[in-house]
């Protein structure tokens, strides 16, 4: 594998053909999150046929309160990307050095913060989730490994962040094969083999988590251009740290809120069982090929509006918007087209309990045929944030993501039926929607760059 990243590696896309552009950068971005998802779902599968139920509960259901904890600082290094986004498109060769090695800076402090805090509030959320005593002690010895190790993941996110910024979605995806099949070796040996149980799963991925952090560092040391990481030069920056913030901080608020909603409904969720737990927890591990478009297609509209509105092509900014948003969808609700008709025999991959198929299909057959929309809402709020208003998303994501939910829920606990956990999604994912239809059509996101022209339409 070539580990030296060259000038012809980056992409400037502020020229030639905007579909095969956006197409060429997603592609290896969704084949990345393709191969991680597999080996998230074999981690999961090798888990519930080996080690049983309760752990397959115990490692399924972990997404939620692990987004809780990361997500905000998720949020940061996206906040990042797009700073940097548009200093490449504009060519500002020091501005995009020194911010680099501000995200890296970022991403060292964020990897011991997270480390601590994960540690410490993990066993305390698992209680306030209403997680079953059966279940407890496993999760607690899952998560306390998996934020022992969690520079790994943090320091990935932030360097591909810098690779994709750049134009270079490439290299991503040879770290995620790489790391995939490394974690599928080792869940194998851990579990099967040595019979470490959890403890061997959550081993097995902070190994591969840290594989691949080191591989995307080792390209960026050796790089050609102004995006190359020199060690002496990784701090903060006073100006690029600011930037940095004002694009991150919404993002991670948003990103930290959603999860917090979440994570209430998962603790409602728990309140029906470890068979619940078990079967939503697999539902949640074939949502995440849901999200495969919408995430590759989100970072390639952010990354494109981002660059050409920082090198001031507002109409081909608009054009790849536009083209990026209708991939999103309509590739999203595909997949949920094939989930709603296939979800017993997927669900059944994971346990063969008719009891937690049932949960599973429940759920897949509520939320699938939705899709379009869940990608619709991410996709409009990648063309914000690219378009340097992060803090509109933020918004509409506390309001109808967390807030509408939330209290959806309070509203239908007393019911005591699961459906109503179900239906919470499609239904603010709709109201999300709807909003951000009306904004997109406003055009407001351009304001930014038509202030910076001069151009603001009243």
């Amino acid at each position: 594998m070539e580990m030296k990243l060259r000038n012809t590696d980056v992409t400037l896309m502020t020229k030639g053909p905007i579909a095969k552009q956006m197409i060429a950068f997603a592609i290896p971005i969704f084949l990345g999150q393709l191969f991680q998802q597999l080996y998230n779902t074999v981690d999961t599968l090798i888990v519930g046929n080996v080690l049983g139920a309760h752990a397959l509960a115990a490692v399924a259901s972990s997404g939620n309160l692990i987004l809780l904890l990361v997500g905000f600082f998720n949020g940061v290094s996206m906040g990042a990307s797009v700073v940097i986004s548009q200093c490449f498109g504009a060519g500002q060769h020091n501005k995009l050095s020194r911010t680099i090695h501000t995200t890296v800076a970022a991403g060292i402090l964020i990897s011991i913060v997270l480390a601590v805090l994960g540690r410490w509030l993990s066993p305390l959320i698992l209680v306030w989730m209403d997680t079953p005593a059966e279940v407890l002690s496993l999760s607690n010895e899952y998560f306390e490994i998996y934020f022992t190790g969690i520079a790994g993941l943090v320091l990935y996110n932030m360097l591909s962040g810098i690779l994709r910024a750049v134009g270079d979605s490439r290299h991503p995806l040879y770290y995620l094969i790489v790391s995939s099949v490394l974690n599928v070796v080792l869940d194998l040996y851990f579990i099967s083999v040595l019979n470490w149980g959890v403890a061997g799963a959550a081993i097995a991925t902070v190994i591969a988590q840290a594989f691949s952090a080191l591989l995307a560092f080792w390209t960026l040391l050796r790089a050609d251009g102004s995006h190359r990481i020199e060690l002496k030069k990784i701090r903060f920056y006073g100006d690029e740290l600011k930037a940095i913030i004002r694009f991150g901080i919404p993002t991670g608020v948003q990103n930290s809120i959603i999860s917090l909603a979440n994570v209430i409904v998962q603790s409602n969720i728990n309140q029906f069982g470890s068979l619940a737990m078990a079967g939503c927890g697999a539902y949640s591990k074939l949502e995440g090929f849901a999200f495969l478009p919408i995430m590759s297609f989100s970072l390639a509209i952010s990354t494109f509006v981002g660059q050409n509105l920082g090198a001031r092509e507002i109409d081909r900014a608009q054009k790849g918007a536009r083209f990026g948003v209708w991939c999103c969808v309509l590739m999203a609700e595909l997949i949920g087209i094939i989930f709603f008709i296939f979800a017993p025999q997927l669900t059944a991959w994971f346990d063969r309990n008719p009891d937690v198929i049932a949960y599973g299909v429940g759920r897949a057959r509520n939320n699938a045929l939705f899709y379009c929309l869940l990608a619709y809402s991410h996709a409009i709020s990648a063309i914000c944030r690219g378009g340097g208003k992060p803090a509109v998303p933020m918004y509409v994501m506390i309001i109808f993501w967390c807030i509408i939910r939330v209290s959806f829920l309070y509203i239908t606990a007393p019911l005591n039926n699961i459906q109503f956990v179900y239906w919470v999604y499609p239904l603010t994912w709709s109201l999300s929607s709807i909003f951000f239809a009306w904004y997109y059509h406003k055009k407001k996101w351009l304001d930014p760059i038509r202030m910076a022209l001069g151009q603001k339409e009243n």
